[in-house]
């Protein structure tokens, strides 16, 4: 079959001929995908996602200041200015501050 060749009736019917397949293979899609036990209506995996457990979760501290004993840093996020100032200062690197 030549495409370029069909005229506007001759593609409107094929676009219904392909249409109806469509919707016959959807159908058998979605019968398999009931028999399997899905339980998402057919839609997707059922599976979902699991977000962003680790948002807002407090973390032992890693780093310690050697000024101040107070300050401490998870490792999460920006170097603290604390940490950089000290790094600066005594030129240090991070695993001088590590809490054993």
């Amino acid at each position: 079959m030549n495409i370029k060749s069909l005229d506007v009736e001759g593609l409107l019917a094929l676009r219904a001929q392909i249409d109806t397949l469509l919707g016959e293979k959807r159908g058998e899609l979605e019968k398999m995908l009931a028999r399997m036990g899905n339980g998402s209506n057919g839609v997707g995996n059922g599976v979902k996602g699991r977000g962003k457990g680790l948002k807002g979760r407090k973390v032992a501290p890693k780093f310690r200041s050697k000024k101040d004993p107070e300050l401490t840093w998870a490792g999460r996020g920006a170097t603290p200015i604390w940490m950089r100032d000290e790094m600066k200062a005594g030129k240090l690197k991070k695993e001088a501050f590590l809490i054993k």
